[in-house]
């Protein structure tokens, strides 16, 4: 059966804005995950001599690089959470593989997602997302400036400062958090996030996957991907934005008749 949020969980949700879901990964498909991610840096990093190698890993539209990515696209452990929040009408707008690594003259940052438009739109908290991210993290994060994921309670029903002094990992009110291997932080568009700085020793390696709804534009890509798809399920296929028949206009305003039939109910 597919997990879903507790009443307690969703107060915290609507209040602060994020959820952090512990042990949602298996030891053994959290270190299977980190394999596949250090494949990639060697890849596009280490072996690349173009590449700036003191920046770490951030590699979007990575489906196609692992099957394993395939599987977290409706995971067991955190795809009803996805569909009690959002509802049926999603699809997956965006897989990445982020490696951050040590740099002590690097600051960190924080932003909302959804550019310049999304980045001034906001949600009551009784209003479905407009967009979620879940972030797997693959190593564990002990201790602060560990290049940990950082946020801002209660940030995603406050209009972010544009014009005014922008936040930053140090602005009071942020949080680092704390992870361990296979633990997974879920949170909207609007909430204030970044990564603080990595003075440790060793890398946190993540992935982050974004669901958005169908009258939204996926981030990774503008055409599907035959290859992909021919690896997926039927639901991961319509989560991928293939509506199991020929585009029209209006086709990802309306959902298919079918959708909750082919998503499934949380």
């Amino acid at each position: 059966m597919p997990k879903k949020l507790t009443n307690a969980q969703l107060d915290m949700w609507n209040r602060d804005g994020y959820l952090v879901l512990r042990g949602v990964l298996p030891k053994t498909e959290t270190s299977a995950l980190r394999s596949d991610v250090d494949r990639l840096h060697r890849k596009y990093v280490l072996r690349n001599p173009e590449a700036d190698a003191t920046k770490g890993l951030d590699r979007r539209n990575i489906l196609a690089e692992s099957d394993r990515y395939i599987k977290l696209i409706d995971h067991r452990s955190t795809f009803g959470i996805v569909q009690q929040l959002m509802g049926p009408w999603i699809q997956l707008s965006m897989a990445q593989a982020l490696v951050r690594i040590p740099n002590p003259k690097y600051d960190g940052y924080v932003h909302t997602d959804g550019g310049q438009a999304l980045s001034r739109i906001r949600v009551s908290e009784t209003s479905a997302p407009l967009q979620i991210k879940i972030q797997y993290f693959l190593t564990d994060v002990n201790g602060q400036d560990r290049g940990n994921f950082v946020l801002f309670p209660g940030s995603h029903l406050r209009p972010y400062p544009h014009n005014g002094d922008r936040p930053t990992p140090r602005t009071p009110g942020s949080v680092q958090i704390e992870a361990k291997a296979g633990d997974a932080a879920i949170f909207p568009h609007a909430l204030w996030h970044g990564v603080a700085p990595n003075k440790g020793r060793r890398a946190r390696k993540s992935l982050i996957y974004c669901y958005s709804h169908h009258c939204f534009r996926q981030f990774d890509f503008n055409t599907l991907n035959s290859e992909v798809l021919d690896r997926c399920t039927k639901r991961q296929k319509r989560l991928l934005g293939d509506l199991g028949a020929d585009w029209r206009p209006g086709a990802y305003f309306y959902s298919p008749k079918d959708q909750e039939q082919v998503i499934g109910r949380s």
